[in-house]
C-alpha cells in the first residue's frame, strides 16, 4: 500500500471514531479512560498537538469541538453526568500505575 493511501485510510477511520464518538453521547469520558485510558478530551488534545505539529495553530476549544460536534461547555451541560463513587475509585485505580 502507498503512502498517501494508508494517509487516507486513517483518516477515514480517525473521522468513523469521532463520528461515533459525537453520536454515543451516552459513554462518558471517566468509563473512556477507565477502560481504554483515553478520552475525547485526549483524542482532541492529540488533534490540536498534530495541528500545531504542521504550524496551525489552534485552541483547545476549537480542538474540543472537532469530537464533541458541539463546544464542549454545551455538551458537558447537555450530556455529561456527575461521575459515581465507582468510577472515580476505578479512575484512581486504572491511572495509579501512570502517576
Amino acid at each position: 500500500m502507498d503512502t498517501q493511501t494508508e494517509i487516507e485510510l486513517q483518516a477515514a477511520a480517525f473521522r468513523a471514531l469521532r463520528d461515533h464518538l459525537q453520536a454515543r453521547t451516552d459513554v462518558q469520558n471517566i468509563d473512556m479512560m477507565n477502560l481504554a485510558g483515553f478520552c475525547r478530551n485526549c483524542l482532541s488534545r492529540w488533534y490540536q498537538e498534530a495541528a500545531e505539529a504542521q504550524g496551525i495553530e489552534m485552541d483547545k476549544e476549537t480542538a474540543r469541538e472537532a469530537f464533541y460536534g458541539m463546544p464542549y461547555s454545551a455538551w458537558r451541560d447537555r450530556y455529561q453526568t456527575e461521575a459515581t463513587d465507582a468510577q472515580k475509585d476505578a479512575f484512581k485505580t486504572s491511572h495509579a500505575a501512570h502517576g
